[in-house]
C-alpha cells in the first residue's frame, strides 16, 4: 500500500512539475513528464483503478448461492454462515 501512495506522488509531483517549470525553465521541464508516466504506469487514472483494488483486497468477497451472485464483506458471509448453523 505504500509503495503504491509512493509511486503516486512521484509520479502526479512529476507531471505537475513538468508543467509548473515550464515558465521558469522552458522546455526543459517537460523532462519531468516521462518520469510521471513511468511512476504511474501509464496514466493517472490506471493508478487510481489500481489504488482502489489494492484498497478494496480482501475486503470483499463473491459469493453464489442458489443461483445469485453478490459481493459481501467477508464479516457479513461469515455472520450469516453462522446464523444458519
Amino acid at each position: 500500500m505504500a509503495r503504491h501512495l509512493v509511486r503516486g506522488a512521484v509520479g502526479f509531483g512529476a507531471l505537475a512539475g513538468s508543467f509548473a517549470l515550464l515558465p521558469a525553465v522552458g522546455p526543459v521541464g517537460l523532462a519531468l513528464l516521462p518520469v510521471g508516466v513511468l511512476a504511474l504506469r501509464g496514466c493517472p487514472m490506471c493508478w487510481a483503478v489500481g489504488l482502489a483494488q489494492t484498497v478494496s483486497r480482501g475486503r470483499l468477497r463473491r459469493s453464489c448461492e442458489d443461483g445469485r451472485c453478490a459481493v459481501a464483506r467477508p464479516s457479513d458471509a461469515d455472520s450469516r454462515s453462522a446464523g444458519a448453523a
